[in-house]
Formats: structure tokens, sequence, C-alpha cells
């Protein structure tokens, strides 16, 4: 197989986004641990109750209780001198590009989550809660891999929404967007997961890293930033995208995703993405069939599961010993993993740490273990 043939039936990850609109701007961080607690001992919103003069819907109660710890971000940009109109009102320095989009307070010490894309570029960040409260936020950091910001603003004991985990999501389940699409603050939309561990490839967001959660709830532009919220009024992902002249494909950041990353920015001051340095795929019977045709010497027999079938030279795979044409029969313990399952788990390992791979290679079954490294972007 020629770089051509791979690169036609394998997607990775490269630059441009295509047919994919990102919305918006056109004290401490715990650790991980429970997902479907707070994110801190904050006081928390107000629980989900019914009872005279309540909303009369769980979707009415939803808002009702989370709605207070979305916010509404403004983010100005300064164009480079040569693009300025000339304008003899203007300062010199003074910000003439603006966008909007959305966030939500995950910690009560003023810590606010939101996409990169909204505040990329920006001069300067402006955060409004929904009672009125505006205040001067820090950008403390961003990364574009997987969208992802938190900003700080000079507020405590602010409400915090429960946090869901979007890695027991299924299809059909009720989804809720809230947020600030068009700048119109708090608006709110209901739909479904429609489907989950969408790759940003399939989507053609394929300069990210993220397997999104699709949904059919209306995300609009403004929306970016904002929670995805599950029955139960749990943030289960952070809304960023909708494929263009498209209806009903919204997609999210899942929020496991995003606190990791949340995390890594508070405490490090950047996000670390590690990499095994390979190209695989994910089998079917069919694909399985044009392998076979195209490279013989693999003999691939399985139509399931992942199949490499590149190695990066020089990576952590290449050092390891790991081929083209080596089926992965298992991952630490995660049997027979497709391509997401296997970057979830290079994502979520820590630096220096290794990964166990259980490898089929022709007649063979081999064990490696690999130390994946950080990738630059």
């Amino acid at each position: 197989m020629n770089d051509s043939q791979l690169s036609s039936m394998v997607k990775g990850i490269s630059v441009g986004v295509i047919g994919l609109t990102l919305l918006g701007c056109q004290g401490q961080f715990p650790e991980l641990g429970d997902l479907t607690s707070n994110v801190d001992e904050s006081p928390s919103l107000p629980a989900i109750v019914s009872g005279d003069g309540s909303p009369n819907n769980f979707i009415a109660q939803v808002v009702e209780s989370v709605g207070p710890a979305v916010v509404s971000i403004d983010a100005a940009r300064t164009a480079p001198e040569g693009n300025r109109p000339f304008n003899p009102w203007m300062e010199p320095d003074a910000p003439i590009q603006q966008g909007k989009g959305s966030g939500f307070v995950f910690s009560s010490d003023g810590k606010v989550l939101t996409n990169a894309h909204v505040v990329e570029g920006a001069s300067q960040v402006r955060v409004t809660l929904p009672d009125g409260r505006q205040f001067d936020g820090e950008v403390l950091g961003a990364d574009s891999l997987t969208d992802i910001a938190v900003i700080q603003i000079p507020a405590d004991n602010l409400p915090t929404p429960p946090i869901g985990n979007a890695d027991t999501l299924f299809p059909g389940e009720w989804a809720i967007a809230i947020g600030n699409p068009l700048g119109l603050s708090n608006t709110v939309t209901a739909g479904i997961i429609s489907a989950t561990g969408r790759s940003s490839n399939e989507i053609g967001a394929t300069d990210k890293r993220v397997n999104f959660i699709q949904t059919d709830a209306a995300i609009n532009p403004g929306n970016s930033g904002g929670p995805l919220l599950n029955q139960q009024g749990q943030v289960i992902g952070v809304n960023t995208a909708v494929i263009a002249r498209a209806q009903g494909l919204g997609f999210a950041i899942p929020i496991n995703t995003a606190q990791r990353v949340a995390n890594q920015i508070i405490e490090q001051g950047r996000a670390l993405h590690l990499y095994l340095g390979i190209r695989m795929v994910g089998l079917n019977k069919t694909l399985r069939e044009q392998i076979n045709q195209e490279n013989p010497q693999w003999q691939i027999t399985q139509e399931q599961g992942t199949l490499i079938v590149g190695v990066i030279p020089n990576s952590p795979a290449a050092r390891a010993g790991l081929q083209p044409g080596d089926w992965v029969a298992k991952i630490n313990d995660v049997n027979q993993p497709n391509p997401q399952q296997i970057q979830g788990i290079v994502e979520s390992t820590r630096l220096g740490e290794k990964i166990s791979l259980e490898i089929k290679r022709q007649q063979q079954n081999l064990t490696f273990s690999v130390e994946p490294s950080e990738l630059s972007e």
C-alpha cells in the first residue's frame, strides 16, 4: 500500500476544518475523581424538586437549577494595524472586532469553562453573569486541539452545576443546551443524544482531537462554550460546533475530556497531549478484504477492532517495535478496542506511564509496552 492509498483510507489528524462551523466569536481545581459529583465543595445550585409553584416539567426544572451558572462571554480583538479602517474617532489601539460566546462557572472561585475559539486572539474578555454582574476575565489557558479554555473572573461563592459522566451516555437520552446564541442570553433548546464517540475526522474537524457527542438540540452561533445537560441537570458536554448547511447536527465536547483539559490548564498552564505515532482504521468485512488484496502479507482475518496501517518513524510506537499490519487485540484492560477507545486511553495516560498492547501479527501473538510521548501542536 502506497502513501496515497493510506491517505485515502485512513483519517488522521491534519490541519483544516471542512464543512464545520465553530460557534461563538464570529483556589485550585480539584483532581479528577467521581465525575458524578460537583467539581468542588462550593455551594451547589439548588436541587431539582417538584412542588407547588415549581416548574412543571423536567426541562424547566433543569433550566431553573443550572441557568444561574451559565454566562455570556464578550471577546474583543484588536485588528492588525494594516487592516484597520480609518476612523478619526477611534483610539489607536481600540479593539474593533468583537464576538460573543457562552460558558459556565465550574468552580465557585470564579473559574469559567468555555471554548478555546471563543477567546482565541482576544485582547479583552468580559464575562456577564445571569444576575447582570460583569467582570473582566483573565484567560488562564486555551487548548486548540480540544477547543477548551478556562477564564478566571474576580468573583467567589458562585453557583456551579453538577458534573455528569459522558462515558455512560446512550443515543436517545435527553439533551438540553443552554447558551447565548446571537447574544440572546440563557436561551434553552432541547433534544436527544443522537450519537456518541463521533471522531474529529467524521465531522470534518480534522484539526481537533476529540470524540464528540452528537445532539439534535439546536446549537447556534453564540452557543459555543455553553453546557449540554442531561435529564438530571448534570453537565455532560461543552457545546462547540454545528455542521454548516445541516439541520439537527450539533456537537459537544464530552465533559470528561473538558474537565481533564481544564485541570491541566489550571495546574500546568497548558494542556498535555500524548501520542503513540500510529495510523489506524476500524475494521469491517469490506475493509478487511480490501486490505488483504493490497497487502496479502498481512493476512488479516479479523472483521472488527483496530488495525495499525502506518507507524511514524522515530515515534514511541516505532521505538517499541509496532508495525503496519498489526491488529490490536487489547490495550491495557480493553479487549478489541476501536480507534476512538485507543485514542482515549492514550489521551488519559499520564506522562511517563506506559501502555500495554497485545498485538496479533499474522500468526504471532505479541505484547508491547509503549510509553507515549508528548505531542507538539
